[in-house]
């Protein structure tokens, strides 16, 4: 969670009761701060293919040759590209892939890993942490169209967007004990959260990936689609989305991600709180209206 931008509604800000999630997700592996995104509107990456179309963001991870392995220079390219798309007022969702049709995110780049020491080691779990963290903490819904292998680095990407849908043929796990590591960007946090504890240490324990049905057995996945339909579903759900309320999605996403958290009484108040200021803006205002004149809502996202 940010500071809210001039002009904008947050909760948090008239809370001010937890750490901010995010703040220091430019971080470079030395500790320094990575510059903000000026490349404006036209963004090339070297690893990423991003566009945006009728109010979603595309963006492709971009090194199928080595499975989409997460280096250091995708990490820092995916901060940018997210940050451009905070910034976007006309972006109101986000379809996350990787190239080729073997792999979403095959795990760290091996040859990047092999070679850490301890200190560049945490350096580097820090940072990937904080970029995840932004991505999951966006204020706008991120889904993960998972087209093949989602391991290590991979899933714990998968794991920090809103939504997840699977291809049939895809397959999802923390192998990082084979490795004699263990998950480096919160997989320990996030998965237990997201499937329980049980099965998450099964998982984590084990190494072994698993299928995409029993990912969407366990709760670790919302859909499992054929491969050709992937991207597709993927889409009517952004747009299924991007059809409501930007203010309430976002508060929505920031009640949910923030009040499980909380204690429950401190979720609730961030309940009201958020709600309260939903009444005062103009999407409610023309929602309600729509709703008694029996007409599709025209929102504004003020």
């Amino acid at each position: 969670m940010r500071p809210a931008a001039a002009g904008r509604f947050s909760a948090v800000s008239l809370l001010a009761t937890r750490p901010v999630h995010g703040q220091q997700a430019g971080l470079s592996e030395s500790g320094s701060k990575l510059p903000h995104s000026k490349r404006g509107l036209n963004m090339a990456f070297e690893n990423l293919l991003y566009e945006k179309r009728n109010g979603i963001a595309y963006v492709t991870i971009n090194r199928p040759e080595k499975l989409n392995a997460l280096n250091r220079k995708i990490m820092e390219e995916l901060y940018e590209c997210f940050q451009d798309i905070e910034r976007d007022d006309e972006v109101r969702a986000v379809i996350l892939t990787g190239a080729g049709e073997k792999a979403f995110v095959g795990g760290a780049d091996i040859n990047e890993l092999a070679v850490r020491t301890p200190v560049e080691g945490k350096e580097k779990s820090v940072r990937g942490q904080k970029v995840l963290d932004f991505i999951e903490h966006l204020g706008k819904p991120v889904i993960a169209a998972i087209n093949g292998y989602a391991l290590g680095g991979g899933c714990e990407l998968a794991m920090a967007c809103t939504l997840r849908i699977a291809s049939e043929h895809a397959r999802l796990g923390q192998p990082e004990v084979k490795l004699g590591l263990i998950p480096g960007y919160a997989g320990t946090q996030r998965l237990p959260r997201l499937v329980g504890k049980g099965l998450a240490l099964e998982m984590l324990l084990s190494g072994d990936p698993i299928s995409a049905s029993e990912a969407y057995r366990i709760g670790l996945v919302n859909q499992v689609v054929p491969a050709p339909d992937l991207i597709a579903t993927a889409e009517k759900l952004a747009q299924k989305i991007t059809a409501n309320a930007p203010l309430a999605v976002k508060f929505v996403l920031e009640a949910v991600n923030h009040g499980l958290e909380m204690p429950e009484a401190e979720g609730q108040f961030l309940e009201a709180t958020l709600f309260g200021l939903c009444c005062t803006t103009a999407d409610m205002k023309e929602g309600t209206q729509a709703f008694l004149e029996k007409r599709p809502a025209k929102f504004t996202g003020k």
